[in-house]
């Protein structure tokens, strides 16, 4: 019999999204310490760090068949503790390459965990009758601020990155069990979304959204990668002020996300996310030309406010395209935009040791300049909003 929490659908997916976010966000605020523990530089960092995308680029070409074999269910409460202990292990690499091979198996599950739960979003919104997946990625956003605030405080009491991630493990399995024992997935929207081909091909309409949402997924894992070392290395800020960089781009973004649906069901997918972008743009300078930890962590948080709404707009709209199946879709923006959200910023910790720190960030002006100009792909102004006029 199952245990756990009763809660509504939505509930459930909004749980799935914050318990999935703490447990893979605890890293980040621990990057400044594992690079001193290897004594490397940021290139060599970055290089390991590639494990992860790689483990999820093949996860998100390969698993959308695995997954409707095993079902989401299964799948979802098996991955969701597992993964704090894929990254209770990479920690303890000594170097740039066994920290990529460990962190290979991490991103194997990265990549299924976000089908499932993107997928379920999409499938959700359609039994709700309403959107909710702008707020299903809040949830994950203030799972990623809980991360970077707990592993901020466990990095300023002086634990280790190996004690500090194995403690997220119990915690992480202890709130899947008690929250989500009950979860069942949301009916499919179509009869041919229970199955999917073997590799997920990226359409022209597909890449098109990609180009939407390049940027954002940039800066995105820019500011978890790269935040904490840029407060510790330009500045010389303590550990707790290092973690809570990583947090304001989560709550940011949190905050932003949670009240986002209201605002593309009034106005429109293209305009929400072209004033999003002016405001990522902003962050973008801010933190580029800052000159005090302030006005830093004001553009920490101007990043997360601009990230929020794109990436879960595109999926929306990805999901509900006709020609293919939602996963297949899904699964296929995924692969091309989390190159960019994770292989893009390992790869800038190459142009951090060439060029400084502040050069990650940016470098990521021109991209929101073509992301502003494809959001069109994201839709124009709602029905419910034209009646509203």
């Amino acid at each position: 019999m199952p245990i756990g929490l009763r809660l509504a659908q939505q509930h459930l997916v909004y749980a799935a999204f914050g318990i999935y976010a703490f447990a893979i966000g605890n890293i980040f605020p621990r990057l400044p310490d594992i690079m001193e523990a290897m004594g490397v530089g940021e290139a060599a960092l970055g290089l390991g760090l590639i494990g992860l995308p790689a483990g999820t680029l093949v996860a998100l070409t390969l698993s959308p068949p695995l997954l409707d074999r095993v079902g989401y269910r299964r799948a979802l409460l098996t991955l969701l503790p597992l993964l704090p202990v894929a990254y209770a292990a990479a920690v303890h690499a000594t170097g740039p390459m066994a920290l990529f091979a460990l962190l290979f198996p991490a991103g194997l599950m990265v990549g299924a965990t976000e089908i499932i739960l993107n997928v379920e979003a999409d499938r959700t919104e359609a039994m709700v009758g309403r959107r909710i997946m702008n707020r299903a990625h809040s949830f994950w956003s203030f799972g990623f601020f809980g991360a970077g605030l707990f592993g901020g405080a466990m990095a300023q009491l002086g634990l280790s990155p190996q004690a500090h991630l194995a403690l997220v493990a119990p915690l992480t399995a202890a709130a899947t069990v008690a929250v989500l024992g009950r979860y069942e997935p949301a009916p499919a929207r179509t009869a041919s979304a229970e199955t999917s081909p073997r590799f997920a091909r990226p359409t022209l309409p597909i890449l098109v959204l990609v180009a939407v949402t390049l940027s954002a997924m940039l800066m995105e894992g820019a500011g978890m990668d790269w935040s904490a070392i840029y407060m510790r290395s330009v500045f010389e800020s303590g550990p707790f002020v290092a973690g809570l960089a990583v947090a304001v781009v989560g709550l940011s973004q949190a905050v932003t996300r949670f009240f986002a649906d209201s605002f593309v069901d009034r106005h429109s997918p293209s305009s929400v996310a072209r004033v999003l972008l002016c405001l990522l743009a902003l962050g973008v300078v801010l933190v580029f030309a800052a000159r005090s930890p302030g006005l830093s962590l004001t553009g920490f948080a101007l990043i997360g406010v601009g990230c929020s709404a794109i990436f879960p707009l595109a999926m929306s709209a990805a999901a509900q395209r006709t020609d293919r199946p939602a996963a297949v879709n899904v699964a296929a923006l995924a692969q091309i935009s989390f190159v960019a959200f994770l292989i893009g910023p390992p790869l800038l910790g190459f142009v951090a040791e060439h060029w400084g720190l502040r050069w990650t960030f940016g470098l990521g002006l021109p991209l929101v300049a073509l992301s502003f100009v494809a959001a069109g792909a994201l839709g124009g102004r709602s029905p419910a909003a034209i009646a509203q006029r």
